[in-house]
């Protein structure tokens, strides 16, 4: 049971974007061809691949999180002992997750508001709450990747470790 966790811990995310990308490209591709060679579109082709696009953002955004590999200015680490930039990683964490929560508890009340009232989408006509749902989803999984993030620092700082900075793009 441990590796299964440990495997979605690590791969969750990943495939998750994999499967939307997937769908994106797929629909994308396929609305391309109808368009142009059978001078037909479908609504729903547009329509699902942007919702689609919504969630491949948030969980993004989660895996980034996961990774520390939101873009950041990062030379004032360059002069700080490793306590210092373990602090301000734990900051800018513990910033973000008050965000985060703030957003959860806003984006949640949008959802409730499409279930309570009905919202359907334009072009599918339905409830609009499935895709306004991305929003408290991806926050979730960002919250959850900032409870890790902490406890790793934590940990990192009273084993005496340099905390986790993320792998960089370039050098």
């Amino acid at each position: 049971m441990r590796r299964i966790i440990g495997y979605l811990d690590k791969n969750s995310e990943r495939w998750m974007l994999l499967v939307f990308y997937a769908f994106i490209v797929t629909v994308i591709f396929v609305e391309v061809i109808r368009r142009f060679v059978f001078q037909y579109s479908s609504v729903w082709g547009e329509e699902t691949a942007r919702y689609a696009f919504i969630y491949l953002v948030w969980i993004g955004a989660a895996a980034a999180v996961k990774d520390r590999a939101h873009i950041r200015i990062d030379i004032i680490f360059q002069f700080l002992p490793p306590r210092g930039v373990a602090f301000l990683y734990l900051l800018g964490d513990l910033l973000t997750l008050g965000i985060a929560c703030f957003v959860l508890y806003l984006s949640t009340g949008a959802v409730i508001s499409d279930i309570k009232f009905e919202a359907a989408t334009e072009g599918l006509r339905i409830n609009q709450a499935w895709f306004v749902f991305a929003i408290p989803f991806g926050f979730t999984l960002i919250i959850i990747r900032l409870f890790q993030s902490i406890r790793r620092d934590i940990a990192d700082m009273r084993a005496g470790r340099s905390v986790y900075t993320g792998d960089k793009l370039f050098g």
